[in-house]
Order: structure tokens, then C-alpha cells, then sequence
């Protein structure tokens, strides 16, 4: 088994769109539409569906806005230099809402930014790894 891939309702998949595709660099990997259910579905990521999980974003046609609550935490992604991540996510539009610096009780460089239906996006700076 394997983790193929988590979903997001969106509100307005284009701005959504933008914001995985041209802020954080991820690719557009397909995107259907479903009339007859009034959503769209569009998956994004860093590589193949295959190969490594990715993010659907669902769009309903008929609505605007969700609500998040209080059970969804973040989406992770790891970055070479989390300081560096935020200056250029937020160069390229982005909102970071927590900068780059070591987690509460530890050491791991981490930092947040968020997406514009509000989703949490925690960056994980690699460790120096010994291979």
C-alpha cells in the first residue's frame, strides 16, 4: 500500500492553482471536469501520480468557501532552507504566517505559509544527512 494522494476543497481553483503551481512549484499534473456533478477536479505535485503522492483540489462549483475546523492540521513539505523557502514564496505572493526557526521544544527548522482557502503549509528544513 501506499499513499496516493490527499484532497482539498477549494474555493476558486484557479487562484488555488496558481498558488501550488507558481508559488510553490509544484506542476499541474491533470484536471477534469465533472458537469453532471458541478466539480472539478485538478491534481498537482512535485512528480508523477506513479512515483510519489500528490494534492487534489476539489472545486465545487456551487461553493465558495469552506470551513476548515478544528480536526485538519498541515500539509509538509521538506525545503533545503526554510528561511530562504519564505523569502521566496512570499516574493512570489505568498502569506507566511509563521517564519522560518527551530519548533517549539526542539531543534528542526520549520515554518508555515498558508494557502489562499487558508490550509496550513509546514516547511520542514532538511537535516544535513550522512549517506
Amino acid at each position: 500500500m501506499r499513499i496516493l494522494h490527499t484532497m482539498l476543497r477549494v474555493g476558486d481553483l484557479e487562484r488555488s492553482l496558481a498558488f501550488y503551481t507558481e508559488v510553490l512549484g509544484m506542476r499541474l499534473l491533470r484536471r477534469r471536469d465533472y458537469p453532471d456533478g458541478r466539480f472539478t477536479l485538478a491534481f498537482v505535485g512535485y512528480g508523477e501520480e506513479s512515483e510519489t503522492a500528490v494534492l487534489e483540489l476539489t472545486h465545487n462549483w456551487d461553493t465558495a468557501k469552506y470551513e476548515l475546523g478544528s480536526g485538519y492540521g498541515h500539509i509538509a513539505l521538506e525545503v533545503e532552507d526554510a528561511a530562504a523557502a519564505c523569502a521566496n514564496i512570499r516574493a512570489r505572493g505568498g502569506k507566511v504566517v509563521r517564519e522560518a526557526g527551530p519548533m517549539k521544544h526542539g531543534t528542526t527548522v520549520i515554518a508555515f505559509v498558508e494557502d489562499p482557502d487558508g490550509y496550513k503549509i509546514e516547511l520542514i528544513e532538511r537535516k544535513n544527512r550522512v549517506d
